[in-house]
């Protein structure tokens, strides 16, 4: 009997196969399209070029000091403010500001991007309000928060926190609902509790997400801290970039300016390194 079906031809022993030589195959040269091996200090040379730029602006005239000083003038200008105790008293207390904010930011917002994560009756009730206010710009409440809450360190605090709350809950709760579904179902199969199904799938799962809302929360923390110091504050570096401009002082101004500018690279740059710390296991184009 025939196995092979009706209409298919069934190749004899005779029939001659067309074999092309490998040296007439016109194969592709590989090339390399990652973008490289990361330098270790790579991140610098963007705002090295930026002060060479400032630099030779300044040294050839092209900028004039009534407008920008040149860095060696915010160099001695800081190391004034130093000597007078200015500088570190009000960093104190901006650090402290936008820290606090921070920590409260973080945890609400990782709090409420689970309950809204995990659960569809948390997604239906928590993600439409923040899909709402998100619409609302952050210096639209200061009135209103004002009114609630004075203006004290509870208003700014909270205002911070407010700035860091959105970024953190978004990208943590997109990222929890785009854990794979066969993960979930494998977690299942295998009968793991309520704890090890968030230890094991959901923390690993989101943890990505968080880390990049983080870094855009910290930024935001420095943005907000920069707007609650000049509403009626009497300390911070908001407050002295605020005096200096009543005085026309430039050069303070500068120093303000620059201590917020270093401020976010530099908490930018530690959220980075903590992201290569715990995710070693991803293998991306960046690394």
């Amino acid at each position: 009997m025939n196995a092979y079906p009706q209409g298919l031809r069934v190749p004899s022993p005779t029939m001659k196969v067309a074999v092309v030589p490998h040296y007439k195959l016109r194969l592709q040269p590989k090339q390399r399209l990652s973008p490289g091996k990361p330098a270790r200090y790579g991140t610098l040379l963007g705002p090295a070029l930026l002060l060479l730029y400032w630099s030779v602006l300044s040294v050839t005239g092209w900028l004039d000091p009534r407008v920008l000083p040149a860095p060696w003038t915010a160099i001695t200008t800081t190391i004034d403010l130093i000597r007078e105790g200015r500088l570190q008293d009000n960093l104190a207390i901006s650090t402290w500001r936008a820290m606090t904010g921070l920590g409260f930011g973080v945890a609400v917002g990782v709090t409420l991007a689970f309950l809204s994560g995990l659960s569809l009756l948390g997604g239906y009730v928590i993600d439409g309000l923040v899909q709402i206010k998100r619409g609302i710009p952050i210096l639209a409440l200061i009135p209103f928060m004002i009114l609630w809450l004075g203006i004290g360190e509870a208003m700014k605090i909270t205002l911070i926190a407010t700035a860091v709350f959105f970024p953190v809950y978004i990208n943590t709760h997109n990222a929890l609902r785009a854990i794979d579904i066969r993960h979930v179902e494998l977690a299942e199969t295998v009968r793991l509790s309520r704890w090890q199904f968030v230890r094991y799938v959901v923390v690993p799962g989101s943890l990505p997400g968080f880390l990049t809302g983080l870094r855009f929360g910290v930024t935001s923390s420095w943005l907000a801290l920069v707007v609650v110091e000049q509403l009626n504050a009497t300390s911070g570096i908001g407050y002295m970039v605020t005096l200096a401009r009543n005085y026309a002082q430039t050069d303070v101004m500068l120093v303000g300016l620059v201590v917020y500018a270093l401020l976010g690279f530099g908490s930018d740059a530690l959220v980075r390194q903590v992201e290569r710390r715990l995710l070693t296991w991803r293998r991306t184009l960046g690394r």
